[in-house]
């Protein structure tokens, strides 16, 4: 009987434990794609035709920087926010939209950023954040 409670109990560890990165903000949970190399980052969600409404997408910098991203071969309205190191939100592009045109423009940050989070348009809104929160990271 114990050995089946043991086993019980790291099911359950197991299930809440997936192993994906994911982060926090205001409250509410979402499953992340790292983009961390420059490959990554240079396409983004380009070429995507929805997310879920629980993901998104953390570019990792190696350093605080200026940083601008635009929506080239973007199809999905995103909210666009930008963090500093210690992970407070700096500035954000919130409902920005697809760029539909040959020269579409940037969203830099207001402040240097080492963390991008992109997650569907509308969501910070929703979860009433805004500059000065902190994002929570899970990435083992």
């Amino acid at each position: 009987m114990r050995f089946l409670f043991c086993v019980l109990i790291f099911i359950a560890c197991t299930a809440c434990a997936s192993g994906e990165p994911s982060v926090e903000l205001g409250g509410k949970h979402f499953k992340v794609e790292i983009a961390d190399s420059s490959q990554e980052q240079a396409l983004g969600l380009m070429f995507r035709d929805s997310m879920p409404a629980d993901e998104g997408m953390l570019f990792i910098f190696p350093n605080e920087a200026p940083r601008s991203f635009w929506m080239k071969n973007t199809r999905i309205p995103l909210d666009i926010m930008y963090f500093d190191k210690d992970l407070k939100m700096v500035s954000i592009s919130a409902n920005t939209q697809p760029c539909k045109v040959s020269r579409c423009p940037s969203y830099p940050s207001k402040a240097p950023a080492q963390y991008v989070l992109e997650l569907n348009a509308g969501m910070a809104e929703e979860l009433g954040v805004g500059v000065g929160d902190r994002l929570s990271l899970d990435l083992d």
